[in-house]
């Protein structure tokens, strides 16, 4: 009997974190910086994304698929940041559910202060959508402009989470 309820708490647990999310935290650039830094134990990806960027929807399938891959690894964390406007937050959350994105969306509503924050991500970021970037102990190791295929999203994180 004993055994049986750790079954099954274990599989609801992994069910709830595999759970899409019902609700999206808004963010400014200042808490989005923090949520970020809370992550120097993990290998991070931090893919910025919007409903309605043709490469962007293109490339997240293979973002959650990766995602799942490495769910059960506690040194690996994947965060999606949506650039779309507040005004379209239930929207995204519609995205979230058809798209079964599992890892954590942050709808970050700082557009208007883009050409302060976006250099501080990245001095070559030009402001195009899709971007990646990847953090391993707290420090930025890789930016990806661009859409990324599987194989090199696969790359990235294998070369760096050991």
């Amino acid at each position: 009997m004993k055994n049986l309820i750790k079954i099954i708490t274990v599989f609801l647990f992994c069910t709830v974190c595999q759970a899409q999310q019902t609700e999206i935290s808004v963010m400014k650039y200042e808490e989005l910086e923090k949520r970020i830094q809370k992550e120097k134990e993990t290998f991070l990806v931090v893919n910025f994304w919007a409903t309605t960027c043709a490469p962007c929807v293109k490339e997240l399938p293979h973002f959650m698929e990766i995602n799942d891959q490495y769910s059960g690894n506690p040194n690996f964390k994947m965060i999606l940041v949506s650039l779309d406007r507040l005004a379209d937050k239930e929207r995204v959350l519609k995205f979230i559910k058809n798209k079964n994105l599992t890892a954590e969306v942050i709808l970050l509503d700082d557009i208007k202060r883009m050409n302060t924050w976006i250099p501080r991500f990245e001095n070559n970021w030009d402001g195009n959508i899709p971007v990646t970037l990847f953090y391993k102990n707290g420090e930025k190791v890789y930016f990806n402009d661009g859409e990324m295929r599987k194989e090199e999203l696969e790359k990235k994180i294998s070369e760096n989470l050991q």
